[in-house]
């Protein structure tokens, strides 16, 4: 058997993808049926410069952009991502939105362990729904659940250090 993480001297295995929880805003209650999350990804601009006097082309850091994730979930009655995606297009519209919070909120992602205590957590500030799927291609002939998406443009995300996994 191997070595356990330094961490945890307890865990053998590296986490699985399969349990976690999204929550919008300041709610405490989770969103309903999600089923997918795409990846936190950032990347930065290189920016190559000289110096007088000197042969070798420096790189500097230049800006962080922050890709879009993408949500999904099972239709369901719960009206969250709907919700969501009308303010945006409310303001689309030229029409005023009563409170800008409709529009940006912030998001946690947790991620779980296989007994369901929370793990990791990342905080996503300032998202907007950028694309809404209210519905899948509908085909009579396939076995399929009817999947509901959005995609969220936001300004950055960390990692919330206060979460760590239980030891035994």
């Amino acid at each position: 058997m191997g070595r356990p993480f330094s961490v945890n001297i307890y865990r053998y295995d590296p986490y699985k993808t399969f349990q976690f929880l999204i929550y919008f805003g300041t709610s405490t209650t989770p969103v309903a049926a999600m089923s997918k999350v795409t990846s936190l990804k950032r990347s930065s601009d290189m920016i190559e410069y000289k110096e007088a006097g000197n042969m070798i082309i420096r790189k500097g850091l230049g800006r962080t952009k922050y890709e879009p994730i993408t949500l999904e979930r099972g239709l369901t009655h719960d009206s969250d991502f709907e919700d969501w995606a009308n303010a945006a297009q409310v303001l689309d519209t030229g029409a005023a939105i009563q409170n800008l919070k409709d529009l940006r909120k912030d998001i946690a992602i947790v991620l779980l362990n296989e007994q369901g205590q929370p793990v990791y957590r990342y905080k996503l500030y300032r998202c907007w729904v950028s694309e809404y799927q209210a519905l899948p291609d509908l085909d009579a002939g396939a076995n399929a659940i009817a999947i509901e998406h959005i995609k969220l443009e936001h300004e950055g995300w960390e990692r919330d250090r206060s979460v760590t996994e239980p030891t035994q």
